[in-house]
């Protein structure tokens, strides 16, 4: 059918040119691709990702798609995408979107995998990538604005598992140059391939959610390619039979304009928030408000004393999975409010260390943590466009220090300056490459428009 939604999607993923790329959106999405590959490079040194390669490795017949940070390890191209997303969601390190979702995990690895995975007379070039990247961002920012319950911090379905899988299939489908009806079936067949609970968060299945996402986007492509189809009006509001609109609650879908000169990519008008450490992107407000009242504290007292602190008072949203008083692991206390405010508060900073065995089970932090007592003010929404943090000493002797932080830095209204990001994507590649290497990856991917072959990546 035309002049259908799922159509409209269908033919901007055929019709999208590298002209259609503003400066602006170019330059967002290659910081994207940087900071994802440094953080599925660290992410493959974890246990997690351990277990998905094993597995993996079972069935893996064809192989000629490459694994982060294990040299001469190849998978089978599906298999391949599957792993790299786990180790890039593995610390929950990776990107976030507005509204929330991890868009860069969902989409990259597919494309990594299907450029190694075409003969080599087909490689696409640099920018034919780029595009079909940013081809697969836009259809996840535009399937999340079909819903008011999407801009909210998510309680049912993981956004990743959902949308993050219509945007690898649309993203594989521009980069394997599928027509528009195979693109609608692509997107078909992706939604009976999505959805997974949020309640997997902090547990290590949650992962798995990013991995199958990029595999399976790249699964539905293929099939779409070799003549599987699908209802062509997944996308579209049915009364009586749901398709997509199954995810959500509410569920207002609207045609996707042509690309062109008055079409603008949701990138252009809304950034990404790049993570300055491994752990939910709500953990960044009360770490930064912890840092803010601990510098207050010191120059009240003249150093860190924990004795002087009756009371640690956290003023939150409510969001029951990031609400937890005592983690056990290290994938808890990556979705813990109270465990991200103590650490910041007794170390002076969160990072890689602060999630390992030993330091989550210190007798200081654990001190710390019965100290805390939560508070959800009613102007403290559960969104990342809204919510802030605030972190408040109660001392013994009467006195009360607070810290506030409403914007933290990474968030796409305070972005991460370029030698941030580049001093993050060093520190995390630096676990499995050497230094030479790790300076081609930024080199290939700031020219990346100019990439003969985008395999090389």
């Amino acid at each position: 059918p035309e002049d259908t939604v799922t159509s409209s999607f269908a033919s901007f993923i055929r019709a999208a040119r590298p002209e259609h790329l503003s400066p602006t959106v170019r330059q967002r999405s290659k910081r994207m691709i940087l900071d994802s590959i440094g953080v599925g490079l660290v992410g493959s040194t974890t246990r997690v990702f351990d277990i998905a390669l094993r597995y993996c490795r079972l069935y893996s017949s064809v192989a000629v798609s490459s694994v982060y940070g294990k040299p001469g390890v190849k998978l089978s191209p599906t298999l391949a995408a599957f792993t790299n997303g786990v180790a890039t969601h593995s610390m929950d390190f990776d990107d976030t979107w507005h509204p929330a979702t991890h868009p860069s995990g969902a989409i990259l690895p597919a494309l990594l995998a299907a450029s190694q995975m075409l003969p080599p007379n087909t490689k696409p070039n640099g920018l034919d990538f780029l595009l079909a990247f940013n081809v697969g961002l836009e259809v996840q920012g535009r399937l999340m604005h079909f819903s008011t319950e999407a801009h909210d911090i998510p309680k049912r379905f993981h956004p990743p598992s959902v949308v993050g899988t219509l945007g690898s299939a649309a993203a594989t489908a521009k980069l394997l140059s599928l027509s528009s009806a195979q693109c609608c079936h692509a997107l078909g067949i992706a939604t009976s391939l999505a959805g997974a609970p949020m309640a997997n968060a902090a547990t290590q299945a949650k992962p798995l959610h990013v991995g199958n996402a990029t595999r399976l986007g790249l699964e539905a492509a293929l099939l779409a390619g070799r003549g599987m189809e699908a209802n062509p009006l997944i996308l579209d509001d049915i009364p009586g039979c749901s398709g997509f609109s199954a995810f959500y609650s509410v569920y207002q879908p609207k045609p996707l304009s042509a690309p062109g000169e008055h079409h603008e990519f949701l990138l252009e008008k809304q950034d990404i928030a790049f993570k300055r450490f491994p752990a939910h992107l709500g953990m960044h407000w009360v770490v930064d408000a912890a840092l803010s009242v601990r510098n207050l504290f010191i120059n009240y007292a003249g150093s860190f004393s924990p004795s002087l602190i009756r009371t640690i008072v956290l003023k939150i949203p409510v969001s029951k999975y990031i609400n937890r008083p005592f983690p056990s692991s290290e994938h808890q206390a990556r979705h813990s409010f109270q465990f991200n405010a103590c650490a910041a508060l007794l170390d002076g900073e969160v990072g890689l260390g602060s999630f390992s065995e030993s330091s989550i089970h210190r007798q200081e932090l654990r001190e710390l943590l019965d100290k805390v007592v939560v508070e959800h003010p009613e102007d403290n929404v559960a969104n990342f466009d809204k919510m802030y943090g605030e972190v408040a000493l109660l001392l013994h002797s009467g006195d009360v220090l607070t810290g506030k932080c409403d914007t933290f830095y990474g968030h796409w209204r305070k972005p991460l300056s370029k030698e941030s990001l580049l001093k993050k994507f060093r520190s995390n590649a630096s676990h499995v490459l050497p230094e030479e290497k790790i300076e081609t990856i930024i080199t290939l991917v700031d020219n990346l428009e100019n990439l003969t072959d985008s395999s090389q990546l």
